[in-house]
């Protein structure tokens, strides 16, 4: 398979296997999956997810709401409300089930002045992750918060919305457990604390390494994974999949070999597949591990074989000497990325290996 430039190749039959893996065990523990669209950002992706019966979706900006409000109308916006943006959720209220995430006081007063239509509100909660949101101790704040959200004309309280962040953090099924156990906890008390008066709350919860790790949500009422669809290097590191299942490659062109023999240039930086880096218990970083392409996928290459630097656009690919002799000007080598998410965003559309372009949000 070969490309004229970088090209974000898609094994569509590994990402329908990880769609429905994931959609069967939510089915099993009987707890609807809202899927986090920012990881893929396609349509047409997206359509592989209706496919085995998702009706809803999260995304990371309302631009995403407003590309996804085309064919989805249950659509949680997972970010914090940034309130210069009044005009389009204006707009996409008017069509859609628009749930928006919201912590501060000042946020929701602004809502309910500018707001035209009703929209669902959830209170993002700082689950362990200790990047935004309302601690689960804060106990009166956080019933301060859901009374004012019910006093508000335009405003639904649906739920709390919590995102294991720090779960990234792990390495091995075990830690991941361990974050796992310590965030339901944390749930449960706050189901004791909101249940007697607020019943009816959705507890949104989710990330890629517990939802693939854990067998129970106790307290939970949706799950919210995202980076399933591909899986990528931090995934396999964490524990959450296996080198199988990553469904992403980026193709590079071969466009220099250094005189050392085991040092190739490929047409691949970090405008491509971001800076996101792996600390190696070998070496000191990994910026992607290098496979290649075959008729129906691609074979990975072993450990001695690693994406060593890249800047803007040069990839630095070192190698043994046996594949150093292998390799030529011109070829192409499909590079696994350390964050799939980030690589997804960076290119603007994907090829399947039928040889199909796969439009995504511009």
């Amino acid at each position: 398979m070969f490309v004229k430039r970088p090209t974000l190749v898609l094994n569509s039959s590994i990402a329908m296997e990880n769609i429905e893996r994931m959609q069967q065990k939510a089915d099993a523990l009987g707890i609807p999956l809202r899927p986090h669209f920012k990881t893929h950002q396609s349509l047409e992706l997206g359509r592989m997810f209706k496919a085995f019966g998702c009706n809803r979706i999260a995304v990371s900006s309302l631009s995403m709401a407003n590309y996804f409000s085309e064919e989805w109308d249950d659509i949680t916006l997972a970010f914090p409300v940034n309130i210069h943006e009044i005009d389009l959720i204006n707009a996409l209220s008017a069509k859609i089930k628009l749930n928006l995430t919201v912590y501060n006081l000042e946020t929701l007063l602004f809502l309910e002045n500018n707001l035209k239509h009703s929209v669902q509100v959830y209170l993002k909660i700082n689950i362990g992750n200790n990047r935004a949101g309302y601690p689960p101790e804060a106990s009166d704040e956080i019933l301060e918060f859901c009374r004012r959200v019910q006093s508000c004309s335009k405003l639904n309280l649906e739920g709390l919305l919590m995102h294991a962040g720090h779960s990234y953090k792990c390495r091995g099924e075990s830690a991941v457990l361990e974050v796992h156990k310590a965030c339901m906890d944390k749930i449960l008390l706050l189901r004791d604390l909101l249940d007697t008066e607020f019943p009816q709350l959705i507890f949104s919860f989710g990330d890629t390494p517990t939802c693939s790790v854990a067998d129970s949500f106790p307290g939970v009422d949706e799950l919210r994974p995202g980076n399933y669809v591909f899986y990528d290097l931090t995934q396999e590191r964490i524990g959450s999949c296996n080198m199988e299942n990553i469904a992403v490659a980026l193709l590079c062109p071969v466009v220099g070999k250094q005189d050392d023999g085991e040092t190739i240039i490929l047409y691949a930086g970090g405008v491509h597949l971001s800076k996101d880096v792996l600390l190696d218990s070998m070496r000191e970083r990994i910026y992607g591990r290098p496979v290649i392409m075959q008729e129906k996928g691609w074979r990975l290459l072993d450990e001695a074989n690693y994406l060593a630097g890249i800047s803007q656009e040069h990839g630095v690919l070192k190698v043994t000497e046996a594949m150093f002799e292998t390799i030529n000007i011109g070829d192409c080598i499909g590079i696994l990325p350390v964050h799939s998410c980030m690589t997804a965003d960076l290119m603007k559309q994907y090829l399947s290996l039928e040889n199909m372009w796969i439009n995504k949000m511009h």
